[in-house]
């Protein structure tokens, strides 16, 4: 076989998957892609019903361009199915194909694709690109607002101090009516959804200890802000969605006092007391400040931690009624639970939506796309790891990718926020290390399977070097700090994005991979785009026009790619990012 595009494929998109199953006992019809270097003699589709494993032989469906599609089908009695492809006989021999692709041997179910029941999420959410606002550091109103006894004022020109007993007290005055008098910018920048870090009151400013889910924090305007700014949102097409902490409260938070101070209380049964901890009751990494516990949606933080503690796991049950809650108050709501490491035992349909691709995606584009110098404060940790950001090639990155998306339903992939950093994690410029390695991580955000995720100045050029020093205000006031050459490019490529079937709803399949350019087609039934990253000049990358299915190549962003003698010759110049029609 001569390469990637020559393997069987398979992935979750509506040309693989024909016909989903919307209810128990119907059946689902799979596909898998077989190219004619990779004939097969037999082909069939393992899958677990009821705990039991199960086989549906497949046949051939259609031959066409060079390539056999095969098909099965077999019966939905389950919520959530895993199955894989046996193929055996031609040039392969004997394999599956799962989602870690083509394996020579038997291999355990944790890797298999995943069929489930029920609706594909909300269209609004899965087309769109998110905006991330920390409200304190967007914007000001100019209204007058008294800083509370808690709160430490700094100019909005200063740079967050950092680490210290401050640093959670660190008042700049950002509010939601500021918000909204930029809403100008998020419109002209392509974005179609604000997701807004926690506007509850608390007595800090990151707001995750909350006071009260029952209003708007007065700091940021209150009620009548939030109503305001939703409805100058939703005028301009714009979705908006919450930050909501499930899995804790304040500890000033009236629930929590009410359960503190009597155990008849109802309140008493929503979290966890125990004498033989540190301070009595289950806290959020052991923080005291933080005891356990109508938007478009919501993020809900440490979404792995809600409803597991100890020998208690009843985290599937917790996001099971929470989606059910907010799907009675609005039947296209979306729910993102936050997860910083494995999060596809939680993503199996039934509960949130997605999860936030830290390491399915954030991890792996810093290990390809760090500079050669980073900052002494992000090498003491790598996203929760005691080592500096490695430095990793195509192959090893795009494995990382393609395994954190087995294992779960495609449309959990889809709705799943794809970020190069966020309000907790370094900004992607200072791991990059420059415009150019930057673009082509904005290249990767946009065109990867999910929902990609812009924090608030990242299309400025802000830097910073661990959370909250990325957690610097927006210079609305200082244009010339502005890097307008890369807030183009975001634009660019958000155009791209939200324009694209096939970047919001398409397959992935890897065309090539080297340690210094990564090639991959997306597609979806009415548009196939070729896409190519290289972040350092590096030997140009030929294709057979034949093994893509393709006559010619339409430039989108980027350079032409030359055609000679029914190859396409990709330029392999970098750091850069281009895509390709398929025609």
């Amino acid at each position: 076989m001569t390469g990637l595009l020559a393997l069987p494929h398979h992935d979750g998109s509506e040309a693989y998957v024909v016909d989903p199953p919307q209810e128990l006992g119907d059946k689902t019809t799979v596909r898998l892609r077989v190219p004619r270097e990779s004939a097969l003699d037999a082909v069939a589709v393992r899958y677990v019903a009821d705990g039991e494993p199960r086989v549906a032989v497949g046949e051939i469906d259609e031959e066409r361009g060079g390539e056999t599609w095969w098909r099965a089908t077999f019966p939905a009695l389950n919520p959530a199915m895993p199955y894989r492809w046996l193929v055996s006989g031609g040039a392969i021999g004997y394999g599956w194909v799962t989602g870690e692709g083509l394996v020579d041997h038997d291999v355990p179910d944790a890797d298999d694709f995943v069929s489930a029941v029920g609706d594909e999420g909300p269209v609004w959410h899965r087309d769109g690109v998110v905006y991330q606002v920390f409200p304190d550091r967007f914007a000001r109103s100019g209204a007058e607002r008294v800083p509370p006894d808690w709160a430490v004022p700094s100019a909005w020109d200063d740079a967050p101090a950092g680490f210290g007993p401050e640093t959670p007290r660190e008042w700049f005055g950002g509010d939601l009516p500021g918000i909204e008098a930029h809403l100008d910018h998020l419109e002209r920048l392509g974005v179609s959804i604000l997701y807004l870090t926690p506007f509850f009151p608390a007595r800090s400013t990151h707001r995750y200890n909350a006071t009260s889910f029952e209003r708007v924090d007065p700091l940021l305007g209150g009620d009548e802000a939030l109503v305001s700014l939703v409805g100058a949102a939703h005028a301009r097409g714009i979705r908006v969605i919450g930050d909501l902490t499930i899995n804790h409260t304040g500890d000033d938070h009236e629930w929590f006092t009410r359960a503190l101070g009597d155990v008849a209380a109802t309140e008493r049964g929503f979290f966890w007391f125990d004498e033989r901890l540190e301070h009595g009751y289950a806290a959020w990494a052991g923080v005291p400040t933080l005891p356990k516990l109508e938007l478009d949606g919501w993020r809900l933080d440490v979404a792995n931690r809600a409803g597991r503690h100890g020998e208690v796991d009843v985290a599937r049950v917790v996001a099971h009624a929470v989606r059910a809650a907010a799907l009675e108050a609005r039947p296209d709501a979306v729910l993102i639970g936050e997860h910083s490491h494995d999060a596809r035992s939680d993503l199996q349909g039934d509960g949130w939506h997605g999860t936030m691709a830290y390491m399915g995606f954030t991890r792996p584009a810093w290990c390809w796309l760090r500079g050669d110098e980073l900052p002494r404060e992000l090498e003491l940790g790598f996203l929760g790891l005691p080592v500096e950001v490695p430095r990793l090639g195509g192959p090893a990155v795009t494995e990382t990718m393609r395994r954190f998306r087995a294992g779960v339903p495609w449309r959990s992939v889809l709705h799943s926020w794809v970020l190069l950093d966020s309000h907790d994690v370094a900004r992607f410029r200072v791991v990059s290390g420059s415009r150019e390695r930057h673009a082509v991580g904005i290249g990767l955000q946009m065109t990867t399977p999910g929902v990609p995720m812009v924090f608030a100045g990242d299309e400025l050029g802000l830097e910073g070097s661990w959370g909250e020093d990325a957690r610097r205000t927006m210079p609305w006031e200082h244009p010339e700090r502005w890097d307008t050459t890369l807030l183009e490019t975001y634009r660019t490529l958000i155009g791209l994005r939200r324009s694209s079937s096939a970047l919001a709803r398409g397959g992935i399949r890897y065309a090539h991979v080297s340690m210094d350019a990564i090639a991959y087609l997306r597609e979806a039934c009415d548009e196939r785009l070729l896409c190519l990253a290289v972040r350092s000049t590096t030997d140009d990358v030929r294709l057979p026009l034949g093994a893509l299915g393709a006559r010619e190549l339409e430039p989108v962003v980027g350079e032409k790619a030359l055609l000679v003698d029914g190859v396409a010759v990709l330029p392999g110049d970098g750091p850069a990012f281009h895509v390709w029609r398929l025609r």
